[in-house]
């Protein structure tokens, strides 16, 4: 009885090991550059939240693809895509994670810092850790950390994802590094350096 048990429990911890190296394992990286078309997302004065999401989502594309990931944009223009298309793009894709690019906006101008949001699993949650701390090395800006939120996009698709917030809109001295190329271009190299680590390590 105690030699069943105990091949009972090696069984279980390599189905747990072989669970977590397939959840782990993926070839596709879906980037989700937030809102667009008539949805402006974020605003001050001629600053649109949309305009820096697709940047910075473009360039995410252009180091990943240099990584070896496949990858798919939910936009590539600026034209409006429904949350639940978002979803459905992503859903084609189950060798994949979810990687949504946002930036943020409070009245408090005061506000302000790099976070970055999950809502489904472990794996959502490491990613979301990893990807944070990788964006944080980047740029130096307040690490408001990796926190769970249960926003429409991370919550409904079944791949591991998170939502990136890039930085507030509404603060001054970051709303002048997010106007900066260098500045958005270091944000995408954070996050895709973050993704190849997740599936290197975990």
């Amino acid at each position: 009885m105690r030699t069943i048990f105990k091949r009972l429990l090696a069984l279980a911890a390599v189905c747990a090991l072989t669970s977590q190296a397939e959840a782990r394992y993926f070839r596709t990286v879906v980037i989700d550059a937030g809102h667009g078309g008539y949805d402006k997302g974020a605003q001050w004065g001629q600053v649109y939240e949309k305009h820096l999401c697709l940047d910075t989502a473009a360039r995410l594309q252009t180091y990943l693809q240099g990584m070896g990931f496949k990858t798919v944009m939910t936009r590539n223009s600026d034209y409006f895509v429904s949350l639940a298309q978002r979803v459905a793009i992503t859903e084609r894709y189950k060798d994949a994670i979810f990687v949504a690019v946002h930036y943020n906006f409070t009245y408090k101008d005061t506000a302000c810092g790099l976070e970055t949001y999950y809502a489904n699993g472990a794996e959502s949650q490491n990613l979301a850790q990893i990807v944070q701390q990788s964006m944080c090395r980047k740029v130096r800006a307040t690490d408001r950390g990796a926190k769970f939120a249960r926003y429409y996009v991370i919550r409904n698709t079944k791949v591991p994802a998170i939502l990136v917030e890039c930085g507030f809109v509404s603060n001054p001295t970051e709303r002048q590094g997010m106007k900066a190329a260098w500045y958005r271009d270091a944000l995408a190299k954070g996050i895709a350096e973050g993704v190849m680590r997740f599936r290197r390590n975990g």
